[in-house]
C-alpha cells in the first residue's frame, strides 16, 4: 500500500506529541519537577513566616502602670520613689520598651524579616512610631539634663545625665559601627547610674527639682511637638493657610521672604507614616505625664492644676485607640470615608490647648 503523502504531516505531529508525553512522564522529569516544586514551596512557606512575623512584630507596645515599673527598679523598695525617681524611671523603662518590644528596635534593620516593612508599604508602621517614641525620648532626656537636675543655670550639670542625653540623639538608622541599639542602651545604662544615685539619701550632689519653672520648661518643649504633629497631620488633605509667622511683632523679621498663603500637602504614601509617628509620641508622652503628676504633685496641687493635667492625659488615652482598619484611611474630612490623620488630631489639638492653660497656671504667682 502506497502512503498518502497528505497525511504524513498528521502522522509526524502525533508521533511528537507522544514523545513529548513520554518525556513528560519519564522519571527523569518527574524527579527535576520535584526538586522544582520543592525549592517553590519552601520560599513560599518561607516569604508567608517573614510576613506573619513582620505582622506581629508591627503591634504597637501596650500601655505600662508608671508606679509599678518605679517600683521594679526600685527592688519593691518604696522608700527609695523620692521626687524624681517616677519621672527618670518611666524614662528608662520607654527607652528599655523600644529596645526590647517583639522584634526589637525595627528601624535600623536591613536583614529579612524586618527588611519587609521597607518592601511592603503596609508594614513600615511599626519604625515611625519607634521614631515617634524616641523623639519623646530624647526631649525628655535633655529637659532632664538640662532643667530638671539643675537648680539653677549656674549649676554643674549631673555627669550620667550629659552622657545619657547625647546618646539618645544619635542617628536611629544606623545598621552597624556603631549600631544605634547600642547607644541607647548606653544611655540607659547612665540613666540608670543617675537613678541609682538619686535615691541615695547620703548623696547631695545628685537632685532632682520639682519645681514649677522647671515642669513649665518640659511643657514648653511638649506645646511645640503637639503644635507640629498637629500641623503635619492636617495635611493629610490639601490645607490652605495663612502665613502668620510675623503675626503680633511689626517690627519682626525673618531670613527669607515667604508667601501669604500656604497650600501643605502631605505625600499619600507618607501619610502613614506621619499618623504613627505621631501614635508612637503621644504614647511616649502619655507616661511621661502620668510620671510628672506623681513627681510634681504638691506643684500641680498648689497651682490647682491637676485637673488640668489629667485633662491632658485623658485626650493622649484618646489617641491610643487600636485602629480599626489595618490601613490609614484618608478620606475627605466630610466624605464617606474615615480620615484617621483628622481624627487624630481631634484629640491631639485639645490636648495641646490643655498644655497651653496648664503652663499659664503654672506661670501664675
Amino acid at each position: 500500500m502506497v502512503p498518502n503523502p497528505d497525511l504524513q504531516p498528521r502522522a509526524d505531529r502525533l508521533r511528537g506529541a507522544a514523545r513529548r508525553i513520554r518525556a513528560l512522564f519519564a522519571p527523569r522529569t518527574w524527579k527535576a519537577r520535584g526538586w522544582a516544586w520543592r525549592i517553590s514551596a519552601v520560599a513560599g512557606l518561607l516569604l508567608l513566616a517573614g510576613i506573619i512575623v513582620a505582622l506581629y512584630w508591627s503591634r504597637e507596645p501596650e500601655p505600662f502602670d508608671v508606679h509599678a515599673a518605679a517600683l521594679r527598679l526600685a527592688g519593691g523598695d518604696t522608700g527609695r520613689l523620692v521626687p524624681g525617681y517616677t519621672t527618670t524611671a518611666t524614662l528608662v523603662t520607654l527607652a528599655e520598651t523600644l529596645l526590647d518590644k517583639p522584634g526589637g528596635f525595627l528601624s535600623n534593620d536591613r536583614l529579612p524579616p524586618s527588611s519587609l516593612f521597607g518592601l511592603v508599604r503596609l508594614l513600615d508602621n511599626i519604625p515611625n512610631w519607634e521614631f515617634g517614641a524616641l523623639v519623646m525620648i530624647r526631649d525628655t532626656a535633655r529637659v532632664l539634663r538640662n532643667d530638671f537636675s539643675r537648680s539653677q543655670s549656674q549649676s554643674l550639670e549631673d555627669p550620667d545625665l550629659a552622657e545619657a542625653e547625647p546618646r539618645f540623639n544619635f542617628n536611629n538608622d544606623s545598621w552597624l559601627f556603631p549600631p544605634s541599639e547600642r547607644q541607647y542602651r548606653t544611655g540607659i545604662e547612665h540613666l540608670r547610674a543617675y537613678l541609682d544615685r538619686l535615691a541615695d539619701q547620703d548623696d547631695p550632689n545628685t537632685q532632682f527639682y520639682a519645681r514649677a519653672d522647671n515642669l513649665n520648661e518640659f511643657l514648653g518643649v511638649v506645646e511645640k511637638r503637639l503644635g507640629s504633629l498637629t500641623q503635619r497631620l492636617n495635611a493629610s488633605k490639601p490645607d490652605i493657610r495663612i502665613n502668620v509667622d510675623l503675626a503680633g511683632d511689626s517690627a519682626a523679621q525673618q531670613a527669607t521672604r515667604a508667601p501669604e498663603v500656604v497650600i501643605a500637602r502631605t505625600p499619600w504614601l507618607e501619610v502613614d507614616d506621619v499618623f504613627y509617628e505621631a501614635r508612637g509620641y503621644c504614647w511616649a508622652l502619655l507616661h511621661m505625664l502620668q510620671a510628672v503628676e506623681v513627681d510634681f504633685a504638691r506643684v500641680l496641687e498648689k497651682k490647682n492644676a491637676v485637673a488640668s493635667m489629667r485633662q491632658v492625659i485623658r485626650l493622649l488615652e484618646q489617641t491610643q485607640i487600636e485602629p480599626a482598619s489595618p490601613m490609614v484611611l484618608n478620606g475627605d474630612p466630610f466624605g464617606w470615608v474615615a480620615n484617621y490623620s483628622k481624627t487624630l488630631v481631634s484629640y491631639i489639638s485639645p490636648a495641646n490647648s490643655a498644655v497651653i492653660d496648664l503652663r499659664n497656671l503654672l506661670a501664675q504667682g
